[in-house]
């Protein structure tokens, strides 16, 4: 099936970008994000969960342009940390900090932690102009460490290290991180099931006005 309307990757994040653009360039739709738009208002990601978050920028995007739109919320949970810093990872340092910035903080957080177990969990929505959506989800378990390794990846790439390749995820290309991350799980299980996806898709958007 054949979309009439592009997909809106409801992000302006240039390292999200690339990702899902690398995990969805074959799909055989239009893909566009936010970049590609005039300024929309933002949307405040106050949920308690990944899931909330989303939903909410994707259901608030795809109704603001008038096409389908995808979303991620995903975050950093260290076990030592209570989970933390959870849903507030791209703000963990203040409300715009930098990458560098965050995980300064974390690395300061974990000085003399021997615990250094952590978890990358994505979870991804695709939401209609409507509001219904479609939600996956993918985890990744790994270990803190003691300093920044790697130039590649963004926000904690650096400080997560993925012990069956021995490698932090900033030190992977990215074919390489895509195939073992949380955004690539969650991306894979939305890929086995795209046709469905398109589907559904095509058959909620056909109630609507373009």
């Amino acid at each position: 099936m054949i979309l009439d309307r592009p997909l809106v990757l409801a992000t302006r994040n240039e390292g999200k970008i690339y990702e899902f653009n690398d995990l969805i360039a074959d799909c055989g739709i239009e893909i566009k994000s936010l970049k590609d738009f005039g300024p929309i208002p933002s949307v405040e990601e106050n949920g308690a969960t990944f899931e909330d978050n989303a939903y909410k920028k994707a259901a608030f995007t795809a109704k603001v342009l008038g096409v389908p739109a995808l979303a991620d919320d995903s975050g950093l949970m260290v076990e030592a940390l209570g989970g933390m810093p959870g849903v507030k990872s791209a703000r963990y340092a203040g409300e715009d900090a930098t990458d560098r910035e965050n995980n300064l903080k974390l690395l300061k957080a974990m000085k003399d932690v021997e615990e250094r177990d952590a978890s990358f969990m994505c979870i991804i929505a695709i939401a209609v102009p409507a509001g219904p959506a479609l939600i996956y989800e993918g985890r990744c378990d790994g270990h803190i460490t003691q300093e920044p390794i790697g130039r590649n990846g963004f926000g904690y790439d650096p400080l997560f290290y993925f012990p069956p390749l021995e490698k932090t995820f900033a030190q992977m290309e990215s074919k390489e991180k895509n195939r073992v991350s949380h955004r690539g799980k969650a991306m894979a299980e939305l890929r086995s099931e795209f046709d469905k996806v398109l589907i559904w898709l095509g058959q909620r958007l056909a109630e609507e006005p373009f």
